[in-house]
């Protein structure tokens, strides 16, 4: 599955390696060496972004790796943007997917795991190509196949999700857990349950992945008074609430 690739790494030879290793897989790999140099090659899109994953360090010169996941989540909520980086703490890996990264890597990493995660992503991209410019397209003709929760409405075949007539975009993992959450109204997940509807994996045994995401689909509900229909159900998850 070849793939437009930007790597965004300081350093050269990191960045180098990283994408020697990838073009070997037949990917066409831009590198970018500062953070100023990413925004600027996110931007030659001219309002599309033109990669299919961006592989993003976060210290980086110019603007940091924060400022490029918040640019091209501005632009695309489902393009993959995995991180490599030298912070390990799990605040910083909690703070990493409240950003909106898709994975991580920590410092130093090897080279055949990240050519998995890159495929691991690339093949859930390719399932599921929805970009933000869809999120806000026109509701579509036909709405079959819609599910409706009180003020939401969720279109599988379209990827988009409504709150009462507004569109509100979403990552890939947000739509995939309001999805599962919505079939299933009356049922009350775990979260290894959700982890494993949302990313189509086995569990990962790590119950803060699950809840950051949730946490940010509240925060996108929270203007439309919405982000109470997901209840916390304590010791096991997370149910919609009927009321």
């Amino acid at each position: 599955m070849a793939a437009n690739i930007l790597v965004v790494e300081d350093d050269a030879d990191i960045n180098e390696i990283i994408s020697t290793q990838l073009s070997r897989q037949g990917h066409t790999c831009t590198q970018a060496f500062s953070g100023t140099e990413a925004l600027m090659r996110l931007d030659a899109g001219g309002g599309t972004l033109p990669y299919d994953l961006v592989i993003c360090d976060l210290m980086l010169p110019g603007a940091t790796g924060e400022q490029i996941i918040d640019t091209v989540r501005g632009v695309d909520s489902a393009l993959p943007v995995i991180v490599i980086s030298a912070r390990t703490s799990t605040a910083d890996r909690v703070e990493l997917l409240k950003l909106g990264a898709d994975d991580y890597l920590t410092k130093p990493f090897d080279l055949d795991e990240l050519a998995v995660r890159v495929e691991v992503q690339l093949r859930h991209r390719a399932k599921h190509p929805e970009s933000k410019a869809r999120d806000n397209a026109a509701a579509p003709e036909s709405t079959g196949g819609a599910i409706s929760f009180r003020d939401w409405m969720l279109d599988p075949s379209s990827r988009t999700f409504a709150v009462k007539g507004d569109f509100l975009p979403l990552t890939r993992i947000e739509f995939n857990l309001l999805e599962a959450m919505m079939r299933q109204p009356k049922r009350a997940f775990s979260k290894q349950d959700l982890f494993e509807k949302a990313w189509g994996e086995p569990y990962a045994g790590d119950d803060s992945t699950v809840t950051v995401h949730v946490s940010n689909i509240r925060a996108k509900l929270k203007e439309s008074g919405t982000d109470a229909y997901i209840k916390t159900v304590w010791g096991i998850g997370f149910k919609l609430d009927e009321a």
